[in-house]
């Protein structure tokens, strides 16, 4: 069988720019009073909870092990492990994403096109875990009995290309709807603002040169192709702008 090869190289080509503009799945609701009044708004803070909401012990094995197969640790900074993508998933899993409470998910059921969008009758929290548990007693069938987490790399991109080609069966699940949330989901933990949980340390802008949401841009008007050399901003600030003087 020909080796199948998820480099970052190929994660990221023609990816970032449309999850750093904003992401699909965000669990956490930043708010305000109204009417709004200077300093009286929320003060949007990093979701650095450590523990995990949603998924079982199980469940993240299987998503450290495939988000890192996706967007892999090299040369080019560190992998989607490092980055916390697993536990951004997981909080959104947990939240209004997971259980799709913005979405309509009412029949028909019928299959639907490519360019229809999303039309499981499963929520993605509901998806996840089908499919996790579908994909791991496939791969215990003929891995005496591991999980996806167990088996080397090459044998986990196997894996991966089977669910994005829709050839394996996930007993109700199709697995190439399950592909498609799980590199969206990937490319959000690693690039959108760290208020979500994921992009640690903004590794995923720095890597990238994302200069993140600056509020002043005119020194650099006209500078095109140059790359920008100051540090990412996200949406909390930096430490020292939230200082009232």
């Amino acid at each position: 069988m020909e080796k199948i090869e998820l480099t970052r190289r190929v994660f990221i080509g023609g990816s970032a720019a449309s999850v750093v503009a904003g992401s699909k799945a965000r669990g956490r609701e930043i708010s305000g009073e109204e009417p709004w009044l200077p300093h009286q708004a929320d003060n949007p803070s990093a979701d650095d909870t450590p523990s995990y909401q949603f998924l079982s012990q199980a469940e993240v094995a299987f998503v450290v092990a495939a988000t890192e197969r996706v967007c892999p640790k090299d040369e080019l900074g560190p992998g989607a492990e490092e980055c916390r993508v697993a536990l951004f998933i997981d909080h959104q899993l947990a939240a209004a994403y997971g259980r799709a409470g913005s979405w309509y998910m009412q029949g028909p059921w019928a299959k639907g096109e490519e360019t229809q969008g999303y039309q499981s009758r499963l929520s993605p929290a509901d998806m996840y875990r089908a499919a996790i548990a579908a994909i791991d007693r496939h791969v215990g069938v003929g891995h005496d009995g591991k999980a996806f987490a167990g088996l080397t790399p090459d044998e986990q991109d196997v894996v991966l290309d089977s669910l994005e080609s829709g050839k394996l069966d996930l007993d109700g699940v199709d697995a190439k709807t399950f592909f498609k949330m799980l590199l969206l989901n990937t490319k959000e933990g690693m690039f959108s603002d760290p208020i979500y949980g994921g992009n640690k340390d903004m590794a995923g802008w720095k890597m990238i040169g994302f200069p993140g949401a600056r509020y002043d841009y005119r020194d650099w008007v006209g500078r095109h192709g140059e790359r920008y050399s100051g540090p990412p901003v996200g949406i909390a600030g930096r430490p020292g702008w939230n200082q009232q003087g």
